[in-house]
């Protein structure tokens, strides 16, 4: 069995759903297997941004998470259209992998929600890619070949699947974003195992 790690951070909950889609796509491929991980919250010195074991949903991601994986999906809420700094921050403790090689040729995808509609979705999915290209790993997009693609109104980009959430994180994923995440989900696992051969 081939894991999968969908590693995402979520604040309102759409990447975290975002993130369960994918994995159901992973889990669609005989022969993959989903890991969802996520990344505790970051805070100023003074306080405490997280407790050391969440008390709820996926377990906060280790480096060996990423190292045993035989492709990554990586998640993220947009942020001045960049990534959130909690995964920025976990990414950037990676050192000891990118020293190693140990994620060199492993396929990766990325996913995003946002609260407007043009709110810096496909630069938020190209600012996750850069640290994976940097580790060596071959990113896999969304081909328009899928009709959700090209008939989105909402999210979907090539560069990944996505969402728009609402300034108020109140709208739900829609039929067309769900097919992109778990299609994203499907292919990624489909191309970890033809790697694998």
């Amino acid at each position: 069995m081939s894991d999968i790690l969908v590693l995402y951070y979520s604040v309102g909950g759409a990447v975290r759903r975002m993130a369960e889609l994918v994995a159901d796509g992973v889990e669609r491929v005989p022969g993959a297997a989903a890991r969802l991980r996520t990344v505790p919250k970051v805070a100023p010195v003074t306080e405490v941004a997280a407790p050391a074991i969440p008390s709820e949903g996926a377990p906060y991601c280790e480096l060996r998470d990423l190292e045993s994986c035989a492709g990554l999906a990586l998640g993220s809420p947009t942020r001045f259209g960049n990534m959130a700094a909690p995964l920025k921050h976990f990414l950037d403790g990676t050192a000891p992998l990118w020293l190693k090689g140990a994620l060199a040729g492993k396929p990766a995808c990325v996913f995003t929600s946002t609260a407007s509609l043009h709110g810096g979705q496909e630069t938020t999915l190209v600012s996750m890619m850069l640290p994976l290209m940097h580790h060596g790993m071959l990113i896999v997009g969304l081909p328009y070949t899928l009709a959700e693609l090209n008939a989105t109104r909402t999210g979907g980009t090539p560069y990944g699947a996505s969402h728009f959430a609402g300034t108020a994180d109140d709208e739900p994923v829609t039929e067309a974003e769900r097919a992109l995440c778990v299609a994203q989900g499907k292919r990624l696992a489909e191309i970890a195992l033809r790697l694998a051969r």
